[in-house]
């Protein structure tokens, strides 16, 4: 009787086990940035004029960061008549605190930036906002907004000075050259 009811408890337990649900995986928080990986090449048009730019992400790291790269050269041109040659490096992390992605963007002018991505309402962009600046006066803020359709990107950076809106500084349109 002992046995049997040892052999009870132990079919009920398997299949108690057997009916849990598998735990759902976390969902991935690079998703959406995956799609960045690679090397990409276009133009951009802005306040200091008509760029041709050169970007390129990979992750680092063992994959915790995703690293951007990028180069805008402006040749001499109205809007910026001695030319230049803009470079700025990235990197992409997620906050497990927070549970959110952060990017801190570093400028050859000394500007560093720290954004944090807002949720994206769909799958084909995402907003990345300021929430520290150094080198700039106080309340100055930046936001890029990155919008994928295929292996084309398009960016857009804004700025907004204290106590104005938003205004578009640049828009970079980007086609990956090779993943």
């Amino acid at each position: 009787m002992k046995i049997l009811a040892a052999l009870g408890f132990v079919l009920v337990s398997s299949l108690a086990f057997a009916q849990e649900p598998s735990p759902t995986p976390a969902p991935d928080p690079w998703a959406l940035l995956r799609r960045l990986e690679g090397t990409w090449r276009g133009t951009g048009a802005g306040e200091p004029g008509t760029s041709t730019v050169e970007r390129t992400y990979a992750f680092v790291l063992r994959g915790k960061f995703l690293e951007a790269r990028q180069k805008s050269t402006y040749a001499p041109q109205e809007k910026n008549p001695k030319g230049e040659l803009h470079e700025d490096l990235g990197y992409f992390s997620w906050d497990k605190k927070r549970k959110l992605l952060v990017f801190r963007q570093f400028h050859v002018e000394g500007f560093v930036n720290q954004y944090v991505a807002e949720v994206p309402a769909a799958g084909d962009s995402i907003v990345f906002t300021t929430e520290a600046i150094e080198n700039l006066p106080v309340n100055w803020r930046a936001r890029e907004t990155l919008r994928f359709s295929g292996d084309e990107l398009t960016e857009v950076f804004e700025l907004s000075a204290p106590g104005k809106e938003f205004s578009i500084y640049s828009e970079t349109r980007l086609k990956r050259i090779k993943p």
